[in-house]
């Protein structure tokens, strides 16, 4: 392990935002990271890519580990390629690597920042694909049991946009993941309607993976949502609210309130209940693109559900632009934003 010089924590986030830790420490193999966790008292702050993060501007008062794990054991089970990642590893080169090895089941997920280690936390998902539906099993260290376990999917509680791990926060800390991939051609139907339209093909058909990582790649780019240097709206924790997920009587409260305003989107879940677009909801409720400090804290230009640090922005301040969103839709509109990032130091609502 190596302890690094106590760090601002906007150097190690893609907001750019957040005060010092307490302490940094670098675990570069699964052992250092179980070393380091398990040397530690609460509070522990596990980071890797810092994407999916805003970090209070007062900073964390205990020790960072940063997830620098690397290393893939690839094997053949049952027709299938089945890959165990380290957690350290980040994202988007692997989905680069499978859709460059005919390895289908990650291609829409093209262009996310992070690491490996984050996507069963937070169910990563874009594009009608989510990391759920490829997860075998999570290797994971039990804080509160002080064992190391391998946790079958259906142990991980996956949802909307979150899993036992997020519900649960500092119990378990993800050390790799296992993936089952299909070798094909051919992408699995895709469901979501604007990637269809920009492969030319119906929602249900499959396309070439290249194409679909393309196409998400390009859709991503307009929408901000790709790491780019040259492109402030990328300087953001990607989707700041999830889309609500209303129960039938919620919605149709929402569609009479709603009235005169268009009609809310409507995407049936397999419980019953119904979701509808955060997007749709803040922009409806009079939030633009480009709203806020065009110098600081903004909403993207290119995307409404993003919020963006211009530069001279602060924590708090982006902060206090999540509230005033997320209380111009419950009001408007009667319906509670929930933010998607994980927020450490900034109490929500």
């Amino acid at each position: 392990m190596i302890l690094r010089a106590v760090t601002p924590l906007s150097e190690l986030t893609t907001l750019r935002l957040g005060g010092p830790a307490g302490a940094v420490v670098d675990a570069r193999s699964e052992d250092e990271l179980l070393a380091a966790v398990r040397s530690q008292a609460a509070p522990l702050l596990l980071l890797a890519g810092g994407s999916n993060l805003v970090v209070a501007d007062d900073g964390f008062p205990g020790t960072v580990v940063r997830v620098l794990t690397a290393g893939t054991e690839e094997r053949a089970v049952d027709g299938r390629v089945e890959l165990t990642v380290q957690a350290g590893e980040p994202w988007e080169p692997f989905v680069a690597r499978c859709v460059a090895e005919g390895l289908a089941g990650v291609e829409c997920l093209s262009g996310i920042p992070g690491s490996i280690g984050a996507t069963p936390i937070q169910n990563v998902g874009a594009y009608g694909q989510e990391v759920a539906e490829t997860i075998v099993s999570v290797r994971v260290l039990d804080r509160e049991r002080g064992a190391v376990e391998e946790l079958p999917a259906a142990a991980c509680g996956f949802a909307y946009r979150s899993s036992a791990f997020k519900r649960n926060p500092g119990r378990w800390v993800v050390l790799a993941v296992t993936f089952a991939l299909e070798r094909r051609e051919l992408s699995g139907p895709l469901t979501y309607a604007e990637l269809a339209r920009a492969l030319g093909v119906q929602p249900g058909e499959g396309s070439p993976l290249a194409d679909v990582r393309e196409a998400v790649l390009a859709l991503r780019r307009g929408k901000g949502m790709v790491l780019d240097p040259g492109d402030p709206d990328s300087v953001s924790a990607g989707s700041f609210f999830t889309n609500p997920i209303l129960e039938e009587d919620a919605f149709a409260a929402l569609e009479r309130r709603a009235a005169g305003h268009g009609h809310p989107p409507r995407f049936p879940e397999p419980d019953g209940r119904v979701k509808t677009s955060a997007a749709w909801l803040i922009e409806r409720a009079g939030f633009h693109r480009g709203y806020g400090d065009p110098g600081g804290i903004a909403i993207s230009a290119k995307h409404t559900l993003a919020l963006t640090n211009r530069g001279a922005g602060t924590a708090a301040e982006l902060l206090a632009l999540a509230r005033e969103i997320a209380g111009g839709v419950r009001e408007r509109f009667g319906v509670s934003l929930e933010p998607e990032p994980t927020l450490i130091g900034l109490p929500w609502p």
